[in-house]
């Protein structure tokens, strides 16, 4: 995901988010949709019986994406995003799961699916998740 240059004097993604508190209930909801709902049966799948691991990682870099902290880069280093997914079976089906999850986990957590930070945000989350595919299908 590629960081768009901010105007001078925006407010931040990380801001925009409500840092910390927001972005852990993003990724929260997020990981609690998959774990919950069949229809993310299959990328629920890619991911161990504990998500704790996999929600931590996920904050940690989309605190530091979105122009906070920069917590995944201190415990791990660079992201190496498709690298570090390499390993895990992606195609089609399991991008636009992700997406659609998201999606649902920005709109409970009170993002306009209309709105410009909603439309921004998996904007550059599908670029990303069309990046991380491996798999044909």
């Amino acid at each position: 995901m590629i960081q768009e240059p901010a105007e001078p004097d925006a407010p931040s993604l990380y801001v925009l988010l409500g840092e910390e508190a927001g972005i852990r209930g993003l990724v929260d909801r997020f990981y609690d949709l998959m774990d919950l709902d069949e229809q993310f049966a299959d990328l629920r799948s890619l991911h161990p019986a504990s998500l704790e691991g996999s929600r931590d990682k996920l904050f940690w870099f989309l605190c530091g994406w979105s122009g906070g902290p920069d917590y995944y880069i201190e415990r791990y280093g660079h992201p190496r995003l498709r690298a570090r997914h390499l390993p895990y079976a992606i195609g089609v089906k399991q991008r636009d799961q992700w997406l659609v999850c998201m999606a649902q986990a920005m709109q409970d957590q009170g993002m306009d699916s209309g709105g410009a930070l909603f439309e921004r945000l998996l904007g550059s989350f599908a670029g990303t998740a069309d990046w991380m595919r491996n798999q044909a299908g």
